[in-house]
């Protein structure tokens, strides 16, 4: 299913794959594809007469491709239907009109909100795209209660003048998640919409997803962390590279099994022996347990920095960096370095009129890091991200790299 927009991508697509092809469906009638909506008028109004068993698969959902090529992750009926009972869990009911804008074929916007609305019976409201003001319009139109973004769409919102005005009384609950969001974005989003409880989750597509989240409260409380509590059905593990378990204040690779874990990677039976190992998903993300039970996700393993001998967690250094107002947008990445090893790089998107330097970013970092942390060069420039606003770190490594 496509819009008319992605019709020519479509077509390349269809050219380049010598293999039966795919029926393609248009959403909005264009040339040369069978429209949606007309076919969709013509289908019976009953159900098929079709066996299908909770074991039985039902969906396979690529990953976000933030580290290399995206695989696709097998998932049963049981396992999405178990999404949607963590969901219940979470606050959503059957009287909730929810607003979709991130894509359908995200697993967050597709298993968490769509499949689990439709098994509850919500009403849904579906935007053909992001843009802040459309979806400002539309929770206050439709009298929306409940709403998913990525951080990037909080925060392109928050931009929008008038905000505060808006009459979003229904606006119940706001979920976001697939990306680190700056506690100070955290913050301005709270105090900005102080009626909306914003809930934090975090897991990966592998997952079903499911894996951590924060309540409400706990948003406000420690907006600089992750999560607390785990998602419905899920176990959670923090596991040191000796295997085993994390101490109290020590980073730890993110271990999690429950009824939402997937299958396995389609076709791809060596990268699944290494993400399912005894009845564990490995994450491949690192996180510190503090003494309240929060976790805070500090990196990637594929993205941990080794300077000098010290390792250093690329998003500490993201958000300290995103504190500075002359920065809009931020990423950070490693080069080689004879010397050190890596040395830390920071691409940087100004604020509109800002002209931050190297020396500028590092001196106001050092209110919030250890110096050996602090980025030694800067590059200007967008920061390339997927469409669920997560980090393409290969891209930029390999930009800096070469």
């Amino acid at each position: 299913l496509f819009y008319g927009e992605t019709v020519e991508s479509v077509r390349r697509l269809d050219r380049l794959d010598d293999r039966p092809t795919v029926r393609c469906l248009s959403l909005d009638g264009a040339e040369g594809f069978d429209d949606f909506r007309a076919l969709a008028a013509t289908a019976p109004d009953t159900a098929p007469d079709v066996a299908v068993d909770e074991s039985d698969d039902a969906v396979i959902i690529y990953t976000s491709g933030t580290t290399g090529k995206p695989k696709g992750a097998l998932f049963d009926h049981h396992r999405i239907l178990w999404v949607g009972h963590n969901m219940s869990g979470l606050g959503l009911t059957a009287f909730d009109r929810q607003l979709h804008a991130a894509p359908l074929y995200h697993c967050a916007e597709l298993v968490l909100f769509a499949l689990s609305g439709f098994s509850l019976g919500t009403t849904h409201v579906v935007l053909p795209a992001f843009e802040p003001t459309a979806v400002i319009d539309a929770l206050e139109k439709h009298r929306i209660n409940v709403f998913l973004g990525v951080p990037t769409m909080y925060q392109l919102m928050l931009g929008v003048a008038g905000l505060s005005e808006r009459d979003l009384s229904q606006w119940r609950l706001g979920f976001f998640g697939a990306a680190p969001m700056p506690p100070t974005s955290v913050q301005q989003l709270t105090q900005t919409l102080p009626h909306v409880g914003f809930m934090q989750l975090c897991g990966p597509t592998e997952g079903g997803p499911s894996g951590i989240y924060s309540a409400p409260e706990e948003v406000v409380a420690r907006p600089d962390a992750t999560g607390r509590l785990p998602v419905g059905s899920t176990e959670i593990r923090l596991v040191t590279g000796e295997g085993r378990d994390a101490a109290i204040g020590e980073p730890g690779e993110v271990l999690m099994r429950g009824e939402t874990v997937m299958k396995g990677y389609w076709n791809k039976p060596d990268a699944t022996a290494e993400a399912l190992r005894d009845g564990w998903l490995h994450t491949g993300d690192l996180a510190i347990r503090d003494e309240d039970g929060y976790l805070t996700i500090v990196d990637r393993l594929k993205d941990m920095i080794i300077t000098g001998g010290h390792n250093v967690y690329s998003v500490e250094v993201e958000n300290a960096l995103a504190a500075n107002p002359d920065i809009q947008d931020v990423a950070v990445v490693s080069r080689l370095d004879e010397v050190y090893g890596e040395t830390i790089v920071a691409i940087v998107t100004p604020t509109p009129d800002a002209a931050p330097t190297i020396e500028s970013i590092r001196e106001h970092a050092a209110d919030y890091i250890s110096y050996y942390k602090l980025p030694r060069e800067l590059i200007i420039g967008e920061i390339p991200r997927n469409p669920s606003g997560k980090i393409l770190k290969h891209v930029l490594r390999k930009q800096v790299r070469s």
